[in-house]
């Protein structure tokens, strides 16, 4: 009498508590729950209502009546029983941060200002896209010396080329050859030696071919580029700042990109045999309701002075930008799988006293059915007996049916 007592009172309270959380239940699951206004007049006079517990919404043998509009109504969906598989997981914190590869730090060491500023933070580049362009009087004179030593050059080949005709031909003197094929020779190399400079500051293979066709102005203006495509996390200077002083190297820009990042991850070194490059990895934070899937990359060989645990890096995809650097999550990381013949999510499992129970779908609403379960993660649950594969089943909401047999039991 006791425990019939108790289940009474859980069940009301229950049915408040839903009645609070749920105001958009379909009228029959909120009639049966005995949260309609009319419900007390009914349970006091039952010959008048002329309705059976059944017709309210839980009918005999734990068969809960709704209907295909009331089940999606109220958040009820079902799906198939198959066969799955019980996976053994590692949880561990972790820090989302960017892939080592896909970051870049934009810097210059010549001595100049910079004219134009043309990303901002947060904007995205193309890999080569210009970011700014500086005036320097550095560039301008190692420009204009490329420009003078390629002249010099084109001037002394079409010398020397006209020495060896001669020469050729026996009407030039030996050592007038000589001395066009020395200077030729010196003018290539001092070619050479001012060309790769501008490499060394900079400069591109296209810019310095196209140096020949650009304004007087252009030689002290110098283009800097982003080498990587992304976003713009970080801008270090203002229009007009200086940057060089005391030919030290300024930082200008952090390019990053973020479509794919890294987590890492602190593993125990009790944990540390069962992790191993490959594995799936699922992150998970309290900021973000979604997760996504990924695995481990790398794995250090030592371990912290400090906190005593293993180094582990997993990567994971990032294209819609969710995953921030710097954000604290948790990884679980999946170390051992086991198939079996049959497995239900865990979402569809409840409990009425001692029994486990699963909804099984039948025409018109839902029938419980006890089932055994064997091993279980967090996500499903093995089933031994009680179900049998292709069985549509409960597999949201399912509290909700749940409610609906307690309610019954109450009213009887």
């Amino acid at each position: 009498m006791i425990g019939r007592l108790s289940v009474l009172i859980g069940a009301v309270a229950a049915g408040f508590a839903l009645a609070s959380l749920f105001p958009e239940l379909p009228q029959r699951m909120r009639t049966a729950a005995g949260l309609s206004p009319d419900s007390a007049s009914r349970a006091q006079a039952p010959a008048e209502s002329g309705k059976s517990s059944a017709e309210a919404g839980a009918g005999p043998q734990g068969v809960v009546r709704l209907s295909e509009d009331e089940a999606k109504s109220a958040g009820v969906e079902s799906a198939a029983a198959q066969a799955g598989a019980i996976v053994r997981r590692i949880v561990v914190p972790g820090a989302i941060i960017p892939q080592a590869d896909r970051i870049a730090h934009v810097a210059v060491r010549v001595w100049g200002t910079v004219a134009e500023l043309r990303k901002k933070v947060g904007d995205p580049v193309a890999a080569n896209e210009v970011l700014a362009v500086l005036e320097s009087r550095e560039f301008a004179d190692a420009k204009s010396e490329y420009l003078a030593a390629r002249l010099a050059n084109e001037l002394q080949q079409d010398l020397f080329e006209r020495e060896k005709a001669l020469w050729d031909k026996k009407i030039s003197t030996e050592q007038q050859f000589l001395r066009a094929r020395n200077q030729a020779a010196n003018a290539k190399m001092r070619n050479d030696i001012t060309r790769q400079k501008l490499f060394a500051l900079g400069l591109t293979e296209t810019e310095i071919a196209n140096l020949p066709n650009e304004s007087e102005a252009f030689l002290r203006r110098q283009e800097v580029r982003s080498p990587i495509a992304g976003r713009v996390v970080d801008r270090k200077v203002d229009l007009g700042a200086v940057v060089g002083r005391d030919d030290l190297e300024t930082e200008l820009f952090v390019v990053a990109d973020l479509d794919a990042v890294w987590v890492d991850l602190a593993i125990s070194p009790a944990d540390l045999p069962l992790i191993r490059e490959g594995q799936p990895v699922s992150i998970t934070t309290r900021d973000i309701a979604a997760k996504v899937e990924g695995e481990i990359v790398f794995i250090g060989p030592m371990l912290d002075k400090g906190s005593r645990s293993a180094h582990a890096v997993a990567q994971i995809a990032n294209h819609d930008g969710m995953w921030r650097p710097g954000s604290f999550v948790t990884a679980a990381i999946a170390i051992e799988e086991r198939p079996v013949a049959l497995a239900v999510p865990t979402s569809a499992v409840q409990n009425i006293g001692a029994a486990t129970i699963v909804f099984v779908a039948i025409p018109g609403g839902f029938q419980k059915r006890q089932v055994t379960l064997g091993q279980s993660d967090e996500r499903a649950a093995e089933v031994l007996s009680g179900l049998r594969p292709g069985e549509m089943i409960a597999v949201a909401n399912t509290f909700l049916l749940k409610a609906e047999l307690l309610k019954a039991l109450a009213e009887d």
